[in-house]
Formats: C-alpha cells, sequence, structure tokens
C-alpha cells in the first residue's frame, strides 16, 4: 500500500463516521450510511470515488450506497454476502483481498460474526474498518449473534498487530469509557483516556482512530480474560462467571443496561 495514502472521517447522521481513504486523487469510502456528506467531501477536495467498502446491513452504513451508484455507475461496492444489501457489486468473505489499484490500496476481509451474522472487516498493515465490532473502549450490542461468536471475532482483531489503527464507524466513545470505568474502576489507563478523550470532543475533534494496544488495555471486551476482575463482575451482574466467554456475556448484559 502507498504510504501516501491518508484516512479521514465524513460525519454522518448523528453519531457516524464514513471513513475516506484517498491519495489527494482517488477516493473509497467505508460504510456510506448517507451519500451528501461523501458527495460533498468529494467535491471540496476533488476527489474521485473509486470504490465503496460495505461492512453490514444495518442501514446507517449503507443508506448511501444507492444514490452513489447512481452518481457514479461503474462504482465498485464490495460487502457480505447478505442480499439484504443493495448495490454490492462484488462479495467477500475471509481472507479474499480486496484491491483498488488506483489507489495502491490493498486490503484483506475478516468475517466477524456477533454485533450482525453477516459482518466482515478490512484490514492491513496500516489499518482496520471494523464497522460495529469493535469501538474505543466498547464492542457491538449483539442483535444477531451470540457472546461465543463476537468473542471469536474480537479474537481475530486482537491478534492483528498492536499498533493496528482501529477506525470504528461510531463517535461512542466517552459513553463506552464511562462504562468500562465500572467496569475495572482502578483502571488508570481508562481514567487517563477518559481525561484526554473529553478534550478532543470539546474541541469537537473526533476521538478515533485508537488502535489495538490502546484497546488491549481498557476495553473491558478484550479483557474478559482477565480473571483478576471476575469476581468483581459477578457481584455487579449476578452472574455466574467460569471462563473468558461467560464473563464477556456478562460484561456485554451489564453494558445493554447500562
Amino acid at each position: 500500500m502507498a504510504s501516501t495514502l491518508q484516512v479521514y472521517p465524513i460525519p454522518a447522521l448523528s453519531d457516524n463516521y464514513i471513513w475516506c481513504i484517498h491519495d489527494g486523487c482517488y477516493a473509497v469510502v467505508v460504510d456510506p450510511g448517507e451519500a451528501e456528506p461523501v458527495l460533498q467531501n468529494l467535491d471540496k477536495h476533488s476527489l474521485r470515488l473509486d470504490g465503496v467498502l460495505i461492512t453490514h446491513h444495518h442501514a446507517d452504513h449503507v443508506g448511501g450506497v444507492r444514490k452513489l451508484r447512481q452518481t457514479f455507475p461503474q462504482l465498485s461496492v464490495v460487502g457480505p454476502n447478505n442480499p439484504k444489501i443493495k448495490g454490492i457489486t462484488r462479495t467477500v468473505t475471509e481472507r479474499d483481498a480486496v484491491v483498488f489499484s488506483n489507489l495502491a490500496l490493498h486490503l484483506s476481509v475478516l468475517e466477524v460474526p456477533g454485533h450482525t451474522l453477516d459482518h466482515i472487516a478490512y484490514f492491513n498493515e496500516q489499518m482496520l474498518f471494523c464497522g460495529d465490532t469493535l469501538f474505543c473502549g466498547g464492542c457491538g450490542r449483539l442483535f444477531e449473534g451470540t457472546p461465543k461468536q463476537m468473542l471469536t471475532s474480537l479474537a481475530k482483531f486482537k491478534a492483528l498487530p498492536d499498533n493496528t489503527p482501529v477506525y470504528c464507524t461510531h463517535e461512542y466513545t466517552l459513553a463506552n469509557l464511562a462504562f468500562a470505568e465500572v467496569v475495572e474502576p482502578n483502571n488508570q489507563k481508562i481514567k487517563s483516556l477518559i481525561d484526554s478523550v473529553t478534550e478532543l470532543r470539546a474541541a469537537n475533534l473526533p476521538s478515533l482512530p485508537s488502535n489495538l494496544a490502546l484497546e488491549k488495555q481498557i476495553n473491558p471486551f478484550l479483557r474478559a480474560h482477565y480473571s483478576a476482575n471476575w469476581r468483581y463482575v459477578e457481584e455487579q451482574t449476578a452472574k455466574t462467571i467460569t471462563d473468558e466467554e461467560s464473563a464477556f456475556a456478562a460484561v456485554r448484559s451489564w453494558k445493554d443496561n447500562f
């Protein structure tokens, strides 16, 4: 992948980020929940849209595909094999390669069910577009999958290099960290991150991207294996915890009602 590629967020809807990968000439966007913000940004930065990446079928991730394809009839739209998603031109599965030659952008695909059953992610050594599977300090609600599925999906992310930037698709960071601090009240890294993210958001700056090394330190859903905290989680949730999966399920249920 060319070192000149840049990634920036296009705010959309109430708290979505449509990530734009570009080289100053061509662009690929990830999960366009709306078309108009994309079109405005392309015009503002004089970029030509070369492709679209879709992670899952939820409307706030695919809502702009139809208009983008009407505007760019030859547009390449890559996504999971789900007939609910209209406008995809190529479906991909685990470890498929996705190449946009105009940008010299090379990505691989991971299947990461949990938030939805069709959820996929795109990654290379310099970026991870994880949709709603992983957030800074959190993970996606389990609308379709099971705790075991989500834990397995998150393990795929944990196996990537620690310095991999994590491009999540929602600005949920402060709310997630408020919960993470309750789960691990003695985690000083969480407290420090709350302070820095509060400053960013006060300046109307995004809290993202995160990175995997940071998430392993502060994200309760990547720390379900941390057995020193199981007794406390049991006390807070009235759930019996015997292993990482039951710890994850307890914390996810706790977050759902937080």
